[in-house]
C-alpha cells in the first residue's frame, strides 16, 4: 500500500527532480504554458501552487510589511534561481491571481508524442490562457503548381467560358495517355 507516499519519482533522483521541477516551473512563469509529459504535468502543479501561493501573500502585505516581502521573495529563490522568473512571479503572476483562491494552474491532455508514446500535456496559468500574443499573419506562399490530372489550364477555362450554352462541344475525343515507359522508349 502507498499511505502516506506523496509525489511521484519520475524515475529521477532527488536532486535531479528537484532541478526539473525547478526548469519546469521557472519557464511556466516566463511563458505562462508548458508542453510536457502527464506525470511531470500533474507533478508541477503541486510543486508551483504553493510558490505562487507565497508570492500572492507577500503582495498581499502592501507596503506595511517589507521585510516579509523580501523574505518571501528569498524563499522563492531558493527554489526558483532565474530572477527574470521571480520578477515575473512578483510583477505579473501574483497580482493576477490575488483574487483567486487557489488553483492557478491547469493541465490540458494532448494525447500522445509520436516517438515514444508518451503521454503530453500542457500546464498552463488559468488567468493567462487569453493572454497568448495574436498569431501574426502569415507570410505569402506560393502557390502550390497544380498536378495534370486536377486543375486545368487558363486556356480551357477560358475556352469554357467563350461557347456558349447550347453549342455542341468541340473537342476532339481525347487520346489515350502514354506512360512513362512509352515515353522513354519513343525519347530513344
Amino acid at each position: 500500500m502507498r499511505h502516506g507516499v506523496k509525489g511521484r519519482k519520475l524515475k529521477r533522483t532527488s536532486s535531479h527532480r528537484a532541478a526539473l521541477l525547478s526548469g519546469l516551473a521557472t519557464s511556466l512563469l516566463l511563458h505562462k504554458r508548458i508542453r510536457t509529459t502527464e506525470a511531470k504535468a500533474k507533478e508541477m502543479r503541486m510543486y508551483v501552487e504553493p510558490i505562487i501561493t507565497r508570492a500572492k501573500n507577500a503582495l498581499a502585505l502592501g507596503a506595511t510589511d517589507a521585510p516579509a516581502k523580501l523574505h518571501a521573495r528569498r524563499e522563492i529563490g531558493r527554489v526558483i534561481r532565474d530572477e527574470a522568473a521571480i520578477k515575473a512571479l512578483f510583477e505579473v503572476v501574483a497580482p493576477k491571481v490575488a483574487t483567486r483562491a487557489g488553483g492557478y494552474t491547469r493541465v490540458i491532455k494532448l494525447g500522445y508524442r509520436h516517438g515514444d508514446n508518451a503521454e503530453m500535456a500542457m500546464l498552463e496559468l488559468v488567468d493567462f490562457n487569453e493572454a497568448e500574443t495574436p498569431e501574426a499573419p502569415k507570410a505569402q506562399m506560393a502557390k502550390p503548381r497544380p498536378t495534370r490530372n486536377k486543375a486545368k489550364t487558363a486556356e480551357a477555362k477560358l475556352a469554357e467560358t467563350a461557347a456558349p450554352a447550347g453549342a455542341p462541344d468541340a473537342e476532339a475525343p481525347k487520346k489515350p495517355r502514354a506512360t512513362r515507359k512509352k515515353k522513354a522508349e519513343a525519347a530513344e
